[in-house]
């Protein structure tokens, strides 16, 4: 249940949106800066790509980190901490002599931003009952799905107005303004839970209950990531279609996936968490085989191949508050070791699928499909061979 006390929870709400927004843009605020780093540092073209590798991996130790960190020390402490060196090591990036001191503070950066991502479905339980709490983390979600579409254009702006330090800048300033607030603000946050819960990583892993909610999260997630990621190459190369095809995809699924997460808190209060976790799993996994069988048949016409993504994106709205919510739950009390988990095994499938699926995304449709098709459809059977949760009376 909630804290009775956050009568007005949506200041907390609004300051661990901020804090998750800023470590999302870590990557996509600087992304249109990296083609011109080579020149500007003195490097090579695969050193400044290494800028978003190192952010990534940073990224995934420090969600371990503080997964760990949140589970003994208060949480509203750390991630005022987090913002603050966030901001700190963003500046820092402005002064970055050479592209591999660029690499080397990108890994910082990523790993000391991590934190708000963790704490946030944990806070977000505390702060609303479960049917608010799965409408709050499908808004959050919809928010976040816009800055790999807004944040790109914000860093264009930036880097032809002003240079690339300036995305830098921005990050470390509004940090910094987040910071404060989360600190001006503390009691309007919510406390951690109790550390009297006695947990480990080790024992999520082999919880199949936690297992079922945090494994079909990533692999719905996973699916479509691998499919996104790989979309661009297969789109351009294997379809001969252009990137404005590829752009045309990734809006209509964005906007059928912000209408499902934003639905999902009213839909899981009329039919139940599980039946709209599973279904929209299978709507996801459906999506993806149609692509694929469209693809088997002979089809290679873009448009068709956006409309075909709208169920996989909408799947994925549906499932993914609840069952993320579900999986904080099945963490007994460990919300942030348990939302570290999920995180993590999202990044890892996406990673692991996008690499088995590099060298076949020239070949057409059909075998990128087949790889995200596979990942997904995993989800659907994680929900129907493991446990489901029993909450207790």
């Amino acid at each position: 249940m909630p804290n009775t006390q956050y009568a007005a929870p949506g200041i907390a709400f609004a300051l661990i949106v901020m804090g998750t927004i800023l470590s999302l843009a870590g990557t996509d605020l600087v992304l249109p800066a990296v083609p011109s780093l080579p020149e500007t540092l003195n490097g090579s073209q695969a050193m400044a790509q290494l800028v978003l590798a190192a952010f990534v991996a940073g990224g995934c130790i420090g969600l371990l980190a503080f997964g760990e960190l949140g589970a003994r020390v208060d949480q509203r402490t750390l991630l005022v901490w987090s913002l603050v060196s966030y901001a700190l090591v963003s500046l820092a990036c402005m002064f970055a002599p050479s592209l591999p001191a660029l690499v080397c503070l990108r890994f910082v950066q990523g790993l000391t931003g991590a934190a708000a991502a963790v704490f946030a479905p944990g806070m977000i339980r505390a702060l609303y009952s479960e049917e608010k709490a799965v409408g709050a983390l499908g808004f959050m979600a919809s928010i976040e799905s816009l800055i790999p579409a807004l944040a790109p254009v914000v860093g264009v702006w930036l880097l032809i107005g002003f240079g690339w330090k300036s995305s830098f800048l921005v990050l470390g300033v509004l940090s910094l303004i987040v910071a404060g607030l989360v600190a001006l603000l503390r009691h309007r946050m919510p406390p951690p839970p109790s550390t009297s819960v006695p947990g480990s990583y080790l024992r999520h892993l082999t919880n199949p209950t936690f297992l079922r909610y945090a494994l079909s999260q990533a692999f719905t997630l996973g699916g479509l990531l691998i499919f996104v990621f790989g979309a661009p190459a297969m789109i351009t190369k294997g379809l001969d279609g252009t990137l404005n095809d590829f752009i045309i995809m990734q809006v209509a699924g964005i906007s059928f996936f912000i209408a499902g997460s934003n639905l999902a808190g009213r839909m899981t209060q009329k039919f139940g968490p599980e039946p709209m976790i599973l279904f929209g799993s299978a709507m996801s996994a459906c999506g993806l085989l149609g692509v694929l069988l469209f693809a088997l048949i002979g089809g290679s016409e873009p448009l068709f191949l956006a409309l075909l993504f709208i169920p996989v994106n909408l799947g994925l709205g549906f499932r993914g508050p609840p069952g993320f919510f579900r999986a904080v739950i099945a963490a007994r009390g460990d919300d942030a070791r348990g939302s570290a988990l999920v995180l993590v095994a999202i990044l890892v499938t996406a990673a692991a699928g996008t690499a088995i699926a590099a060298p076949v995304v020239t070949l057409g449709m059909a075998p990128l499909a087949a790889v995200a098709a596979a990942v997904s459809c995993a989800s659907v059977l994680c929900l129907i061979a493991l446990p489901k949760l029993r909450l207790q009376a």
